[in-house]
């Protein structure tokens, strides 16, 4: 009795044991469930697709490669976040991070006239001692501050060839601002007038090497007049500006409209600039001008604010004194009128002195006419050797004691004037001083009389015939970029340039033909402009386009050779595409095998049509037969 009680509480204690065995297993399944599903909702709440989660009892195993050691982080929080961070078993492993980048080498330069001012990234390799005393050599005594900092990656294979050219730019800017990297220099400057603009963009254009971006903005303030000048003339029906000046286009605008209303009908160079004395200056101009008109003819000159209104001799005092008077009350009140009324010269009287200097094409300088002492002859050829050259002054004056007191003044003054023309005469008289003549520059005539004015006075008598050529504009006279082509295609039509079989080397027949065209390319600077090689149609698609483009690349550097500057030219093979005629036929494939000249244009499109539309020249190899033709078109 008491051994069958014994086994049975045996036995109870067994099932419970067993009872409570089970429900652990479920409850650890079930916590293990739960668990694993809440940390795998948290890993893709946060984007960790990489990540895998397991469970192993009550902890959570978290596998995979993180891309970086942030994102193996992130994988850690989020499963920290949905169940207790100490039960969180960290297997995940980091993918390498590679080797870094290498950084984009930069520098940026200023230069002005407190000093250089340089700051930047450059290679470790650079040689700094030689940059710090390149620098200091062009601040010359300058402060220069260096804040270049350095790091040892590989040098670009451009970077020397920018910053040289930086530092050479540099060297030619006074003031500006250069911005280096390795494929691109950024060139922002100021120039003192529009003819230094001109040269420091041909200077920059010729010294730019080979394949470097180049982004160059140089802008050029409005000159400053001193005396701020006009000057109307309306003679015989005739009338014409000696001078014009204005400070806005609506100022201009109103002066033309004037000019117009007087008889004016051509093509007025009024010169845009600071030193405007009123606010009023369109106004008194217009009134001046319209006075001018009332009494049929005559002179109004406005130096600042002084205004000098001159008749003709026939005009009738009576007439002249009611415009004038009327032209008085209308000025605004910033301006002084001063008026003159010609008297006809006695025919009894004896001529007038005069000094006359002539300035011929070639710069040859011929002086005659009265001085009145020795000191003045010495004076008025030492200050034309000055402006001419001693060499080409030929003086053949003669002394005269009855001359004006401020005759040398005249003189000297008519020389001045001489000197901003290209060729012309100057004749001197005690009343007046006549300037004819021809140059380059559209603000001669303006400069000639704000010269004449402020050397002799506001009444001084000046009359001008100055002829603006063109031809001898040396910035209007440039060809435009489609001009150069059309010369170059001039060139290449009356005969084909060759070369030798087999090969991208210009044949020496044809080195005049490439002479030619670099002596017109030297008058188009900064061109963008496409050397293009084609092939025709026979041998292998690769050879052929490698053959295209060693040849495009053989004229660029012919060109290069004979100083042309080529910053702005690229050199393209594009093999047997583009075909202009039948490559059936010998003629036709002697077409295709060429060389284009074109215009870069702004995308691949343009530049297509482009090429298609320019005259090509036509460059082929000097094979006669059809089996050199064959052996050529392969390569």
């Amino acid at each position: 009795m008491r051994l069958s009680h014994l086994f049975m509480r045996l036995g109870v204690f067994a099932g419970a044991a067993v009872a409570c065995t089970l429900a652990a297993r479920a409850t650890v399944a079930v916590v293990e469930d739960v668990s694993v599903m809440a940390v795998q909702e948290a890993v893709v709440d946060a984007d960790l697709p990489w990540a895998a989660v397991m469970g192993d009892g009550l902890q959570i195993v978290i596998e995979g490669q993180a891309p970086t050691e942030a994102a193996r982080f992130r994988a850690m929080s989020a499963a920290g976040s949905a169940v207790d961070a100490a039960r969180v078993i960290d297997n995940m492993s980091v993918a390498d991070s590679g080797a870094i980048a290498a950084p984009d080498f930069a520098v940026e330069i200023l230069r002005g006239d407190t000093g250089v001012s340089i700051i930047g990234l450059i290679p470790a390799s650079t040689d700094q001692e030689a940059l710090d005393a390149r620098i200091a050599a062009i601040a010359d005594g300058a402060p220069v501050t260096d804040l270049l900092e350095a790091a040892d990656y590989p040098t670009p294979a451009t970077w020397p060839a920018a910053m040289d050219y930086a530092l050479n730019a540099l060297d030619q800017l006074p003031r500006a601002k250069i911005s280096v990297s390795a494929d691109r220099v950024t060139v922002s400057a100021i120039a003192d007038s529009t003819a230094q603009k001109s040269q420091m963009e041909a200077a920059l254009a010729r010294n730019a090497p080979q394949g470097l971006r180049r982004i160059v903005n140089i802008t050029a303030p409005r000159p400053v007049i001193s005396p701020f000048t006009t000057r109307f003339v309306l003679q015989d029906g005739a009338a014409g500006f000696d001078a014009c000046a204005v400070d806005t286009p609506d100022t201009q605008a109103r002066i033309i409209a004037a000019a117009t209303a007087a008889g004016f009908d051509g093509d007025a160079t009024c010169v845009e600039a600071l030193g405007v004395p009123s606010r009023n200056w369109g106004e008194a101009v217009a009134l001046g001008i319209g006075a001018v008109a009332d009494i049929g003819g005559g002179t109004v000159t406005l130096a600042n604010t002084d205004v000098t209104f001159v008749g003709l001799e026939s005009t009738d005092q009576a007439t002249f004194d009611r415009v004038a008077g009327v032209l008085e009350n209308a000025l605004p009140d910033e301006f002084a009128l001063t008026v003159e009324l010609p008297r006809a010269p006695d025919a009894t009287t004896a001529g007038p002195p005069t000094f006359t200097a002539s300035l011929s094409e070639d710069g040859a300088v011929q002086l005659g006419g009265r001085l009145s002492d020795d000191l003045a002859t010495m004076t008025v050829e030492n200050f034309a050797a000055a402006k001419f050259g001693a060499a080409d002054v030929t003086l053949g004056t003669r002394l005269s004691a009855d001359l004006p007191q401020d005759w040398s003044v005249r003189v000297l003054a008519g020389l001045e004037a001489l000197a901003q023309l290209s060729d012309g005469r100057v004749v001197v008289t005690p009343d007046q001083v006549t300037v004819t003549g021809r140059t380059g520059s559209k603000t001669a005539a303006s400069t000639v009389t704000s010269l004449l004015l402020d050397k002799l006075g506001q009444t001084a008598e000046a009359d001008l015939d100055i002829v603006y050529v063109e031809e001898l504009d040396p910035v209007a006279g440039l060809p435009t970029p489609q001009e150069c082509i059309a010369s170059v295609t001039t060139v290449t039509e009356a005969q084909k340039i060759l070369f030798d079989p087999g090969s991208a080397t210009v044949s020496s027949g044809s080195q005049p033909i490439l002479d030619e065209i670099a002596d017109l390319l030297e008058r188009c600077p900064d061109i963008p402009m496409r050397i293009a090689g084609y092939t025709d149609s026979q041998g292998g698609e690769e050879m052929n386009q490698s053959l295209s483009q060693s040849r495009a690349e053989a004229v660029l550097d012919a060109l290069r050779i004979r100083r042309v500057p080529i910053a702005s030219f690229e050199a393209i093979g594009y093999g047997e595409a583009d075909p202009i005629a039948d490559n059936g036929t010998e003629e036709g494939r002697e077409a295709n095998r060429r060389i284009a000249f074109s215009l870069v244009s702004d995308t691949a499109e343009e530049a297509a049509d482009a090429d298609a539309d320019a005259d090509a020249e036509e460059v082929d190899s000097a094979e006669t037969d059809a089996t050199d033709t064959e052996t050529d078109a392969t390569e």
